[in-house]
């Protein structure tokens, strides 16, 4: 395939725009002609985060023609197996941990509040914008087609109990002896995570661990108790850890089937 400069753009553009040539935001236009200096009548690629990859033609009027809208030069289907990351937020770090986990192939990505970070952002919807705009970039730079999501702040108890049935969780813990190692734990649920279908989400505590409260809850909605190291990992290195065996878990898997 092609080495070319890869724009994200979202879908609702692409299939809204009347004709094959789009005009380009400033920050679109600044990093197509300034950072990354194609010169007009040179080809990108664009994608829309859904599977499809086109090419398109720089034009002059920071605009592009792209190629074929209704052909997308390449089309990737969705996983059937999607990964989910959910992790209380840390006070620092998080922003490695949306770039990272994006490049590593995560589908979805769940900020969560919990009993030993219960500071909430009063400006949520400006982060969300910021955190997306972090995620589309990364998404350029790895060359993923399909764009992971970043959902809605919420609390631990909340979300889980407003997860779907054919959702799995296993959730990551310290210094217990008893619990799986998390690759251990999806071999032996490889045939159930196959056939069920869902998300399978691995959920990353705070610095401080998990609260008494929050153990019981687990216990009492027979969640999984999964460790990623013998060591202790801070919550950015956890979450990208715990992504990168899901992940890994995925593509053996396509694999073998």
């Amino acid at each position: 395939m092609d080495d070319l400069t890869r724009l994200f753009i979202q879908n609702e553009r692409i299939i809204n725009n009347k004709n094959n040539n789009l005009k380009l935001t400033n920050n679109e236009a600044r990093y197509i002609n300034k950072v990354m200096r194609i010169k007009i009548g040179k080809e990108i690629f664009i994608t829309n985060g859904q599977g499809s990859l086109w090419k398109a033609i720089n034009l002059e009027d920071n605009s592009i023609k792209i190629n074929n809208i209704y052909d997308p030069y390449l089309f990737q289907e969705k996983e059937k197996i999607l990964l989910g990351i959910a992790v209380v937020i840390p006070k620092n770090g998080f922003e490695d941990i949306l770039k990272m986990c994006t490049e590593i192939g995560i589908d979805f990505i769940q900020p969560l509040y919990s009993d030993r970070q219960v500071k909430k952002f009063t400006n949520f919807s400006n982060k969300l914008i910021r955190w997306n705009s972090i995620v589309n970039e990364a998404v350029e730079q790895c060359e993923r087609l399909w764009r992971p999501s970043i959902l809605s702040d919420i609390n631990l108890f909340d979300w889980i109990n407003s997860i779907e049935n054919k959702d799995i969780i296993s959730v990551s813990v310290t210094r217990d002896v008893s619990s799986d190692n998390l690759n251990h734990w999806l071999k032996k649920k490889q045939s159930v995570l196959d056939k069920k279908g869902g998300v399978l989400w691995n959920v990353i505590g705070p610095e401080g661990g998990w609260s008494k409260g929050e153990i019981e809850f687990f216990i009492k909605n027979k969640i999984a108790f999964v460790k990623l190291s013998e060591s202790i990992l801070r919550t950015s290195t956890a979450t990208v850890n715990a992504t990168s065996i899901l992940s890994q878990w995925r593509n053996d898997l396509k694999l073998i089937l």
